[in-house]
């Protein structure tokens, strides 16, 4: 196993990441971001932003794209699709199959990922109408009846993209009112495909092959129904990427990283940004202005350690 020295070493290549990256570099650290899969992070998937600053419209593809192009400029170095082994954070070594990764610092951008529903049939019918992204699998439903479990941001946007192709397009909430933001709500409300079921949890998905019907209970009443469905979309909520290293630092009680302004953790010279952290909002763009705090006072960290060690 080929051993890699860095003053820095990111785990996570999304937008939190890939700033981190690029502030970093520009910081004269040595740079690396490790991660499990391609580079760009959950935005990749995202058809369209339209609240990323600067750009009206934006493909998530295409800015995560930007942001790597970034990153080249400045040297850091990529080490996607890895392996990893072990992730000590005190010791600040990472393992993966390939190489064993020395930092002096490291700066945890491993993201978050969607909740899952925790009911029958959801394991087993996932790829076969059960999906986690309406961007990736959207066009299988055309002409299909689908439906999106949630009432936040994710859940109404997802729910309107599928009306792309779906004929119906039911978004069942818990509550009898969204947590959208009001234009997102505005838009959806106006949309002829897309059908509300309130005070509404999902409490089996059935079918044979595929998904063909999820049952329903009213939170209120407690009445049991049926609702016939080609599929569904979940978007109940993050959970964050934290089964490599959990319990080696401060988390709160759903397992994500608790920080101070500076992005610092509970174990000094660790630092963590984006959607893994404790955090009131999870966007792209505070993910990138996460990433930019966190890799400026890492730099600062690496340069107290070296000023100390002159004494």
């Amino acid at each position: 196993m080929e051993q890699l020295n860095f003053d820095t070493v990111i785990l996570g290549g999304g937008p939190a990441g890939l700033s981190a990256a690029i502030y970093a570099a520009r910081g004269a650290v040595s740079t690396a971001i490790v991660d499990v899969n391609m580079l760009g992070g959950q935005p990749s998937n995202y058809l369209e932003l339209e609240n990323y600053p600067g750009f009206q419209i934006v493909g998530g593809y295409d800015l995560m794209e930007k942001f790597e192009e970034h990153a080249d400029k400045f040297g850091v170095k990529k080490f996607p699709m890895q392996e990893i082994e072990s992730v000590d954070l005190q010791s600040k070594i990472i393992k993966t199959k390939e190489y064993e990764f020395v930092a002096k610092t490291i700066i945890i951008a491993t993201g978050a990922q969607p909740m899952k529903l925790g009911v029958p049939g959801e394991k087993e019918f996932v790829g076969r109408g059960v999906s986690y992204c309406a961007v990736c699998d959207g066009a299988f439903y055309k002409n299909k009846v689908v439906a999106v479990v949630g009432g936040g941001n994710a859940a109404v946007e997802e729910a309107m993209y599928l009306t792309k192709f779906a004929d119906k397009v039911y978004v069942i909430h818990r509550r009898n009112e969204l947590r959208a933001d009001k234009i997102v709500q505005e838009r959806a409300f106006k949309n002829e495909k897309i059908e509300f079921v309130w005070d509404s949890v999902v409490k089996e998905i059935k079918g044979e092959n595929l998904v063909t019907t999820l049952v329903l209970e009213n939170v209120k009443t407690k009445n049991v129904s049926n609702l016939q469905v080609n599929g569904v979309f979940p978007y109940i909520g993050m959970s964050p990427n934290v089964e490599m290293f959990s319990g080696q630092l401060q988390q709160d009680a759903r397992g994500f990283i608790v920080t101070d302004d500076t992005m610092a953790t509970s174990l000094e010279g660790v630092f963590a940004v984006g959607d893994v952290r404790t955090t009131p909002l999870r966007q792209v763009v505070t993910a990138a202005a996460d990433g930019a705090v966190g890799a400026v006072y890492a730099v600062k960290y690496l340069e107290t350690v070296k000023e100390a060690q002159k004494i």
